[in-house]
């Protein structure tokens, strides 16, 4: 989703600037698009080590206008039979990173009185499957601290919003939906999964001016999956 929205905003002329956790990240970001590197940039972000936190904005002092999250864990497991330590350092990357990441990114926004941030959360976050405790607790917990960012700095000109797409057929989620199509499709009533351009897409329109209005706010898009006991024959 990220590469796709990536293409989409160097199209609008924009120019993104990519995360990467390590240099095959690096790679596979600059393998991905079809474009000239002076028309985005990389720099390394890995949420399991605070230090690269004080050199993530290096190359941009002013810091970002626009702020995509797109990271998550994967750890997922019965909350019964978690690992304890593995369970610490998942919630210390998703939430206490993220908190003194939204920091260092809000402050330096505040300067320029504008910022415009969306995460991308999930529909686990209010309907999560079983071994999904944990990742749910994380995206509630981040769509927590993105509400909290708007309600505090909106009169600098800061707004956030979260989304939560539903079952997705890219990532992780591919292999899911090829395992389970036939079940799945029957559960959402517009019998449509989202495409990773679906997702982007509507990121672009959130970042836009005409999308102000939704501000301190989760926006689901899950073709109606989530609105009632849905299952079609």
């Amino acid at each position: 989703m990220a590469i796709e929205l990536a293409g989409l905003l160097i199209e609008a002329g924009l120019r993104p600037i990519l995360s990467f956790r390590s240099p095959e990240g690096r790679e596979k970001i600059m393998a991905a698009l079809p474009f000239s590197i002076d028309l985005y940039q990389t720099c390394g972000l890995d949420f399991s080590r605070r230090d690269t936190l004080s050199t993530v904005f290096d190359d941009l002092p002013q810091g970002p206008d626009y702020l995509v999250d797109f990271a998550q864990g994967d750890y997922e497991t019965l909350v019964s039979s978690a690992d304890t330590r593995k369970t610490d350092c998942f919630l210390e990357e998703n939430i206490a990173f993220r908190a003194a990441f939204l920091k260092k990114t809000t402050r330096l926004m505040i300067k320029k009185k504008f910022g415009r941030l969306v995460f991308v959360s999930s529909g686990a976050a209010g309907r999560p499957n079983q071994g999904q405790g944990f990742y749910a607790a994380s995206k509630l917990a981040a769509e927590a601290l993105y509400k909290n960012i708007a309600l505090e700095l909106g009169s600098f000109g800061i707004s956030s919003v979260s989304l939560r797409p539903g079952y997705v057929a890219c990532g992780r989620g591919k292999s899911f939906i090829e395992n389970n199509q036939d079940r799945l499709i029957r559960q959402i009533p517009n019998r449509h999964w989202l495409s990773s351009r679906d997702v982007a897409e509507t990121i672009v329109f959130l970042l836009s001016d005409g999308a102000r209005g939704f501000n301190a706010t989760e926006l689901v898009m899950d073709g109606g999956i989530g609105s009632g006991k849905h299952f079609f024959a």
